[in-house]
C-alpha cells in the first residue's frame, strides 16, 4: 500500500515539474519574435545571376586580354584551348548589363546593399570586357549599295593583336554587331559612358549600311539586311535583333535637333545615290519600323513563329555594278522562306514588337506581340518532356542562348500583356530546378531539367550559356521587382 502511493506521490511530482518547464519555456505572447521571413524572390535571383557570373567570368577568361575560352569543365577544371567568338563574348556582357540593371532597379527600390556590394566592380567588369573587345576590331573597305567606305568592325574570330582581327567578307557578320549595338547602349544608360553611345552609333550606322536598298520593279525597296558584307542570304537574326536597339536610340534623341547624314537610291530613275540629312530621331524610328515590318512580311510563318531566313536568293553570291562610274553592290532578290524556326528570332521580334508599341502607341504592334507570345509559347515549350509539370525548351546548339533571348522578349512584353507572366514563370522553375538539383562548383549544366553526365569528360559547359543562365536570373530578378 505505502508502495502504491509513493508512486502516485512520484507522478505527480513528475508532471508538476513538466509543467513548470513548459510554462518557462513559453514566452509572453505579446514579447514574441516574429518568424522569420522568407528572402524576395528577386534578391534570390540577383543574387545567383552574380555567383554564376562571376564564376564564369574566372573561369573563362584568362590574362590581361581576357582571352574567352569558349568550353570550361568543372568537373576537371580544365578549359579548352579553342577560343569564344565575338558573340560568345558578348554574353558575358550580356550578363554584366543584366545584373547592372538588376542592381540599380534593386537599389532604386530602396534597398541599395547589393549596389554598394557589387555594382562598382561590375562597372570595372563591363569596361574591360569591351576594352578587350578590341582584339576582335579590324578595319576593312566596303562596297555596299550606296558607296565605298572604310570601316572599323567586329570580326567573328579575335585577331591576335587589339585591331588586327581579319573582318573582310564573311569574316565579320552584321548579327554580331547589333548584339554590341544592344549592349552598348544598355551600358550607357547604365553608366553614362558617352563613348559606349559613340561606339553604338557607329555601328548602326554599318549595319544600316547593310539595308538593301536598291528599287524593285514597284518602286519600293528590296529591304532586308544580308547575314553579313560577304553574304547574300537575309537572316532573321541579321534583322529583327536591330529592332529595339533603334527604338531606344529614338528615345535618347527625341526632343533633340541632333541629326544623321546618310545615304539613299532615288526612287525615281532606281539608280542615282544621293545623300540627305535627317534629325536622329526620326531616323532611328523609321528604320525600326522598316526592318520590323520587311522580316515580318518576309519570315512570318503560318503557325506565328518566325523562320529562319530568305533563301533562294539571285544573284548567289554578292555582285557589283557601275553606275555613272562609281562600283556599287547589286540588288538582291529572294524567294523562299527557309527554316527552322529558332526560338530567338521570334523573341528579338517580341521585345521589338513592345519596343515599338511603346514609342509610337500604335495598337498593331500590342497586337503583333500578343499573337506571337501565345505562338511562341505553343511552339517552342514542350510539357513534361523530361519532368512533369515542368515545361522543356529545346537545347541543342546554341538554343540555351537561344532561348534567353526569347524570355527576354516576354519580360519586354509584360507590361502589355501580363499573360506572358505564366511563360515566364517556365524559366524560373527551369532555372531554379537546375540550381536547387544539379549546381556543382557554381556552374550549371546544359540541361537544366536533366543534370550532369556520369562521364566527367563530358561535363564541359559552353562559356555563353553560363552567362546566358546569368543573365536570365539578372533579368527575372528585375522583373519581380517591378511587375
Amino acid at each position: 500500500m505505502n508502495r502504491m502511493k509513493n508512486l502516485i506521490i512520484a507522478f505527480i511530482s513528475l508532471l508538476w515539474l513538466m509543467t513548470c518547464a513548459c510554462t518557462e519555456n513559453v514566452p509572453d505572447r505579446g514579447s514574441q519574435e516574429p518568424p522569420p521571413q522568407e528572402e524576395p524572390l528577386a534578391e534570390i535571383n540577383l543574387t545567383r545571376a552574380i555567383e554564376l557570373a562571376d564564376n564564369a567570368i574566372n573561369a573563362h577568361f584568362t590574362g590581361s586580354g581576357m582571352a574567352m575560352a569558349r568550353y570550361y569543365n568543372p568537373y576537371t577544371g580544365t578549359r579548352s584551348d579553342e577560343k569564344g567568338s565575338v558573340w560568345m563574348y558578348t554574353s558575358a556582357i550580356e550578363a554584366v548589363n543584366a545584373i547592372l540593371h538588376g542592381l540599380q532597379t534593386e537599389k532604386g527600390k530602396g534597398d541599395a546593399s547589393l549596389y554598394n556590394k557589387h555594382y562598382t566592380r561590375f562597372v570595372e567588369v563591363l569596361g574591360n570586357l569591351y576594352d578587350n573587345a578590341d582584339y576582335y576590331l579590324g578595319t576593312f573597305s566596303l562596297t555596299s549599295y550606296t558607296q565605298t567606305k572604310e570601316w572599323t568592325v567586329y570580326g567573328v574570330n579575335r585577331g591576335s593583336s587589339k585591331g588586327g582581327a581579319k573582318v573582310e567578307g564573311i569574316e565579320n557578320v552584321y548579327d554580331d554587331q547589333m548584339w554590341l549595338v544592344r549592349e552598348l547602349l544598355e551600358s550607357y544608360k547604365l553608366t553614362g559612358n558617352a563613348a559606349y553611345l559613340e561606339k553604338a552609333e557607329y555601328l548602326t550606322e554599318y549595319v544600316l549600311d547593310g539595308w538593301d536598298c536598291t528599287i524593285d520593279a514597284n518602286g519600293n525597296e528590296s529591304g532586308g539586311i544580308t547575314w553579313g558584307p560577304g553574304y547574300v542570304t537575309k537572316h532573321a537574326c541579321s534583322n529583327g535583333p536591330m529592332v529595339s536597339p533603334l527604338v531606344w536610340l529614338h528615345e535618347l534623341y527625341k526632343g533633340k535637333n541632333d541629326e544623321v547624314t546618310y545615304r539613299y537610291i532615288d526612287a525615281g530613275d532606281k539608280k542615282t545615290r544621293k545623300t540627305t540629312s535627317l534629325k536622329k530621331s526620326d531616323y532611328y524610328l523609321t528604320f525600326a519600323k522598316k526592318i520590323y515590318e520587311w522580316q515580318k512580311e518576309a519570315l512570318l510563318r503560318g503557325d506565328g513563329v518566325y523562320d529562319d531566313m530568305m533563301g533562294g536568293c539571285t544573284p548567289g553570291t554578292p555582285e557589283w555594278e557601275t553606275i555613272d562610274g562609281v562600283v556599287y553592290r547589286k540588288g538582291i532578290t529572294c524567294r523562299d522562306k527557309v527554316g527552322p524556326a529558332i526560338s530567338y528570332n521570334s523573341g528579338t521580334m517580341l521585345s521589338g514588337a513592345a519596343d515599338l508599341y511603346r514609342a509610337t502607341a500604335d495598337g498593331k504592334y500590342l497586337s503583333d506581340g500578343k499573337k506571337l507570345s501565345d505562338a511562341s509559347f505553343a511552339f517552342f515549350a514542350k510539357k513534361g518532356t523530361n519532368l512533369p509539370d515542368h515545361y522543356t525548351y529545346n537545347i541543342s546548339g546554341f538554343n540555351n542562348w537561344f532561348n534567353g533571348v526569347l524570355m527576354r522578349g516576354y519580360v519586354d512584353l509584360f507590361p502589355v500583356n501580363d499573360k506572358v507572366s505564366t511563360y515566364i514563370a517556365t524559366f524560373q522553375q527551369n532555372l531554379d530546378y537546375g540550381y536547387d538539383h544539379f549546381l556543382y562548383k557554381g556552374f550549371l549544366p546544359t540541361n537544366l531539367l536533366v543534370g550532369w553526365s556520369q562521364n566527367n569528360s563530358n561535363n564541359r559547359t559552353e562559356g555563353m550559356f553560363s552567362f546566358a543562365f546569368a543573365a536570365e536570373y539578372a533579368v527575372l530578378s528585375r522583373y519581380e521587382m517591378t511587375k
